[in-house]
């Protein structure tokens, strides 16, 4: 018999996964104003479906589909987020927001933290440090989101393609 603490971390992983598809799946939209729109719109699709079907299902974290493209989706992210880490260090960019490259390093980022944080969930009971971690992560990107949304100031160096998108 599962335990009431088990199920309430289950759920909550599993909102946690619905809430990221969300997100994920917005950024995807938001990426239909973009010059190269086609590349990113994948780069956000992917992790958006492979969310949501831990949303619908916990444990296909642990089949051999899910892993290989959550696998494939980390490892082409980080080289990509790589490169663009590079390019912010080498011009000493320290404002990353109010750089494209920042930002597109920032949703790499985050998409490549989820799928690592997702990968093996569905093996176990979820623990208290998974479930906080996701928790905080989750509500980052939203967070984050309202605050440049509400403070159009720090938008106002921003190319137009990123302003009229939401």
């Amino acid at each position: 018999m599962e335990r009431p603490k088990s199920r309430f971390r289950q759920a909550s992983w599993r909102l946690c996964n619905c809430l990221m598809s969300t997100f994920f799946a917005l950024a995807t939209y938001v990426q239909m104003n973009d010059p190269d729109a086609g590349l990113w719109m994948v780069a956000y699709a992917v992790p958006a479906g492979l969310c949501f079907l831990v949303c619908l299902k916990s444990t296909i974290t642990e089949t051999s589909l899910w892993r290989r493209l959550a696998d494939l989706h980390v490892l082409v992210s980080t080289t990509f987020g790589t490169m663009l880490g590079w390019t912010l260090y080498r011009d000493n960019i320290t404002n990353i927001f109010q750089q494209e490259e920042g930002r597109e390093f920032g949703g790499l980022l985050l998409t490549v933290v989820w799928l690592l944080l997702c990968r093996h969930s569905g093996r176990d009971e979820i623990g208290i440090f998974r479930l906080c971690t996701g928790v905080g992560i989750t509500a980052f990107p939203f967070v984050a989101w309202i605050y440049y949304y509400v403070n159009k100031e720090l938008r106002a160096s921003w190319p137009s393609h990123c302003k009229t998108a939401l």
